[in-house]
């Protein structure tokens, strides 16, 4: 379900690992970043994975909303957080901010 906020299709909310080690950075629908669609997508047929250098368990628990370290799936926030309210948008930038401060390989 398509959402009206820039924050369901433009923000990540979580970061899924592929089979191959890269990442795609998700939406609120489970949708690679910026994809404002319904259907299903496969994650491997879109150019969109990324190699994240140094993201190890540890990092991962940093931009966990719930500081976890599990590296197949991070969640930067969960249903019962809303990144648009003040106390949980702090929270989030500061994921985000440390996310934004990792490097990608090719």
């Amino acid at each position: 379900m398509l959402a009206d906020t820039l924050r369901h299709t433009h923000f990540p909310y979580c970061l899924d690992r592929q089979a191959d080690g890269s990442y795609v950075m998700l939406n609120r629908n489970y949708k690679p970043i910026g994809f404002m669609t319904s259907d299903w997508v496969v994650y491997e047929e879109e150019p969109i994975g990324v190699n994240i250098k140094g993201l190890t368990a540890k990092k991962a628990a940093s931009i966990s909303y719930a500081g976890s370290e599990d590296l197949d799936r991070i969640y930067l926030y969960n249903d019962g957080t809303t990144p648009t309210t003040s106390e949980d948008k702090a929270a989030y930038f500061k994921r985000l901010s440390i996310l934004m401060d990792l490097k990608i390989s090719q």
